[in-house]
């Protein structure tokens, strides 16, 4: 062996040096010369002793360099194969190593198409007329994209498109518009087959072995999961949840990924689009864990309905949780009670069973009143379609709850300055309004706009002393007012939001889901009756300490109780001038 590696550096050396020869030979004009004894001699003094000591270690480096790297490819190879092996189903985690890329090629397409239309499409335009029409155009084309995104990987991306569409005034209208069209209803579907997988991998039997009746379509499909009518042996009608294995197993690998791809899109372009939304991913991160776990999911249904039990009894009888199945549920299987009613955001079924819209805003803005104010575990996704209506008994409203997966736990320092916070918002009290904002973490120097993103109102109007001072805008000219206050300080929002405790945005983005849905209902909700006196009511309870507490608390109940109604006296008497006005009586 040490004969043969002499003879191949042997080799090496002399090709190497008739290719020097030549070199010369090309630059002397041809011919061979002799050189002088001046000159350098052409091979140095021990020239052989050196030349094969340098060839036999440059190969020795060679071999060791390619064993390194063969070592390390099978070495990936066999980590690869002992991952996929240990799976449940290997077919299915071996497709990671396909989807995954090419997930983060779309994502990488995607964020590419939409960086540069914003920099071509606006680049050189000064500020005005032509530059909003350019701005409105590339978000409208940019939202598209986003939206093909959204729908081509599925999953995880369905449910960020989900959340964009509640973020009104926070997001450019655009994205919100084609957001919400589109995602709440166009949720990917498991195939009856990917069902029978998910059953097998969990209880180990089919659905038709568990339950007497299952219906292979779905009732509905959401982004994580898709619910399945069926009937138990015992003729309880019940309500399965599946989780979309093939959309769920890469999840978490979307997340990382598209925090990779918006962190270096950020970094690169600090000013695309306008908006920061790495925010929002490392709260989706945080929570994508607990959303997956349907056991936390129905820890959480049964919690809350205590809660309700226990801490606020007068509201018990009329909200709804469905019983939980524990015998039929796992991780990724939830069997619950089949709860029948009506769309919460649908006007006309709620008239046609004989309930009022206003009634049934005013008991959604009481019930997460009282979880946020009064019992500090929040459901934190309250969109339409996680809220039924039903009539229990054939007389009494009842608000289900529906889709328990994303709950948080209030800080009680952050619960008692979000209620002093709302409080205050209610009175229109400047100098607490900005105490508390800066104590929930949003700074001397944005406290006003964290105001305004609560309310949905300019800070002139949210210190000011009228009555209807933080009503909902109901015309398109105050809307677009509004919107034009977040075109102009998307940077700022984008700030805040980048500040404040993560918990505090699932509250913000709650407040987006409630707002949207007493948008939907179209009624004049005294919304903000109800949360000043959950909120006062709070405060109360946390500062009224010693022998004299009861005094006092109700002392506080009566001097609230007298300014609403000087308020809904206020309101009463403009409705009439306002009525009377259009009979022309005035």
């Amino acid at each position: 062996m040490a004969m043969r590696a002499g003879c191949r550096n042997l080799g090496a050396l002399l090709l190497r040096t008739r290719l020097w020869t030549r070199r010369t030979t090309a630059s002397s004009g041809g011919g061979l010369q002799k050189p002088s004894s001046s000159s350098t001699p052409l091979f140095p003094a021990g020239w052989r002793a050196e030349s094969y000591a340098t060839a036999a270690a440059a190969g020795g480096v060679a071999r060791k360099g390619r064993w390194r790297r063969s070592a390390a490819i099978a070495v990936t190879a066999v980590g690869l194969a002992s991952w996929i092996a240990d799976a449940d189903h290997p077919t299915r985690r071996a497709k990671l190593l396909y989807d995954v890329p090419l997930r983060l090629a779309r994502d990488v397409v995607t964020a590419t198409a939409i960086t540069a239309d914003y920099v071509y499409s606006l680049y050189g335009i000064p500020e005005g007329a032509e530059r909003d029409v350019a701005r409105h155009e590339v978000h409208l084309r940019s939202a598209n994209r986003l939206q093909d995104l959204c729908f081509k990987n599925g999953g995880i991306y369905i449910k960020l498109g989900q959340h964009i569409g509640q973020l009104d005034y926070l997001v450019p209208e655009e994205y919100v518009k084609t957001m919400r069209k589109s995602m709440l209803d166009k949720c990917p579907v498991s195939s009856y087959k990917q069902v029978c997988d998910v059953f097998l991998a969990e209880l180990g039997c089919l659905p038709q072995e568990v339950f007497m009746e299952f219906s292979k379509v779905p009732l509905a499909s959401a982004s994580l999961a898709q619910v399945h009518a069926a009937r138990t042996f015992t003729g309880e009608k019940v309500a399965v949840k599946v989780q979309h294995m093939h959309l769920t197993d890469s999840a978490l690998a979307d997340i990382v990924t598209l925090t990779f791809v918006v962190s270096f899109v950020h970094w690169l372009f600090p000013f695309f689009p306008s908006f920061d939304y790495r925010w929002l991913l490392a709260e989706v991160r945080k929570s994508l864990r607990k959303e997956l776990d349907f056991v936390n999911e129905a820890k959480n249904c049964e919690q809350c309905a205590h809660n309700f039990a226990t801490m606020s009894p007068e509201l018990a009888s009329k909200i709804a949780f469905p019983k939980i199945y524990w015998q039929w549920s796992t991780s990724k299987l939830l069997t619950m009670e089949f709860m029948e009613g009506v769309g919460i955001t649908d006007v006309q079924a709620i008239r046609g069973l004989g309930v009022r819209p206003a009634y049934v805003a005013s008991l959604v803005s009481e019930t997460f009143a009282e979880m946020i104010f009064c019992h500090g575990f929040v459901h934190c996704d309250p969109h339409a379609a996680n809220m039924l209506l039903r009539l229990k008994e054939g007389w009494q409203a009842q608000l289900v709850l529906l889709d328990h997966g994303l709950y948080r736990t209030l800080d009680p320092t952050i619960k008692s300055n979000y209620a002093a916070l709302w409080k205050a918002l209610v009175f229109a009290d400047a100098k607490e309004i900005k105490e508390r904002c800066v104590a929930l973490g949003a700074g001397d120097d944005l406290y006003g706009l964290f105001a305004g993103v609560l309310t949905m109102r300019p800070w002139n109007k949210i210190v000011d002393q009228s009555f209807d001072h933080l009503n909902i805008p109901d015309t398109p000219e105050q809307r677009d007012e509004l919107q034009g206050y977040a075109s102009q300080y998307f940077g700022e929002v984008s700030t805040l939001l980048g500040r404040l405790p993560r918990v505090v945005l699932l509250l913000l983005k709650t407040n987006d889901c409630l707002r949207a849905v007493d948008n939907a209902l179209g009624t004049p909700v005294n919304t903000y009756l109800i949360v000043a006196r959950k909120s006062s009511q709070a405060v109360s309870e946390s500062v009224r300490r010693g022998p004299l507490s009861s005094f006092w608390k109700l002392w506080d109940k009566i001097d609230l109780e007298l300014r609403l109604c000087t308020w809904q006296a206020a309101a009463w008497l403009m409705a009439f001038r306002s009525y009377f006005k259009r009979l022309g009586l005035t």
